[in-house]
């Protein structure tokens, strides 16, 4: 009798919990009639869920290093450079290197005047893009008579060339252009190159011949500027002196040079092994002078421009 009312209890109670779980899916929705019981059945699914990963932090990036550019004083000319004057020059005209601030306004070709204690160059530019120059800013040249700019002058084969003042070399210089096709000014910035002169345009040069210098072997202190900024040269370097013509054998602080250039003279290296080593004439000292070097540390060889001093003072 105890037995049979166990299991009756015991089936009553899996009654009662699967009516509780029924009743847990019931949805109840208005009819007409009255409410109306639906069963709402949400099978299961079969799939387990993934646990969620945790995210995986991504590798830092590495910062690339810039190659450092040649340092340059604020008005964007080399720390070397000083100021060269008309009387630093002898009388005459000579070839100029004259940098500018914009590709669009390039000059070709440009030849220095010295004169009666004053400069003047006549730029030949690349372009007919410019009407008249100004050396001053654009703000200047817009509040400036027209007689005051200088006009083009229109060459037998078509190019523009500007006659200019210089007041000096080896600093940097205004000059608006008046656009052709803008009809505004814009501010150009021109630095002429005194070490892109030839060694007979300066006066009191101080040469091997001028100091006197006996024939034989010498060290000097030499310093380099130009290209990236990170070649380097061997300092001090072995100077040798024939006939008054000094002779630099220049170390560089890597192999990967193939020839230098000063001037239009090429010299080749002169070491079989080791560091690039070349001998070339020193034409001055106490002054940069304009020296190239190709490298082949590039996917192509490639000149690069550098300037060289070498200081009269430190030799011995």
């Amino acid at each position: 009798m105890k037995k049979r009312a166990f299991i009756l209890t015991a089936a009553l109670s899996l009654l009662l919990s699967a009516c509780a779980k029924e009743a847990a899916s019931v949805g109840v929705i208005g009819g007409a009639d009255g409410p109306t019981s639906v069963i709402v059945s949400t099978p299961a699914s079969s799939e387990p869920v993934p646990a969620q990963q945790p995210e995986t932090p991504s590798a830092p990036e590495l910062e690339q290093t810039p190659e450092p550019a040649p340092e340059t004083k604020p008005d964007g000319t080399a720390p070397d450079m000083t100021a060269v004057t008309a009387d630093d020059l002898i009388e005459g005209t000579y070839p100029v290197q004259v940098d500018s601030s914009s590709d669009k306004f390039r000059i070709t070709a440009c030849e220095l005047t010295v004169a009666d204690g004053t400069m003047t160059a006549v730029m030949h530019m690349g372009g007919q893009g410019y009407l008249r120059v100004y050396m001053g800013t654009g703000e200047e040249a817009g509040a400036a008579p027209e007689s005051d700019c200088i006009p083009f002058h229109e060459e037998p084969d078509g190019t523009h060339t500007f006659t200019v003042p210089v007041a000096v070399l080896d600093q940097a210089l205004d000059c608006a252009a008046f656009s052709k096709n803008k009809e505004i000014w814009y501010d150009r910035t021109l630095v002429f190159r005194a070490d892109s002169l030839p060694a007979e345009a300066f006066a009191n040069l101080v040469t091997a011949e001028s100091l006197g210098l006996a024939d034989g072997e010498y060290i000097t202190e030499v310093s380099l500027s130009g290209g990236s900024g990170k070649a380097k040269v061997e300092s001090p370097a072995k100077l040798t002196v024939t006939g008054g013509k000094a002779v630099a054998t220049l170390v560089w602080g890597s192999p990967n040079y193939d020839y230098m250039r000063v001037g239009e003279d090429k010299y080749l290296p002169i070491q079989t092994e080791g560091n690039a080593t070349f001998e070339i004439p020193v034409p001055f000292f106490d002054r940069p002078f304009t020296a190239f070097a190709d490298t082949t540390a590039m996917s192509e060889p490639h000149e690069i421009e550098y300037t060289l001093t070498f200081a009269s003072t430190s030799i011995q």
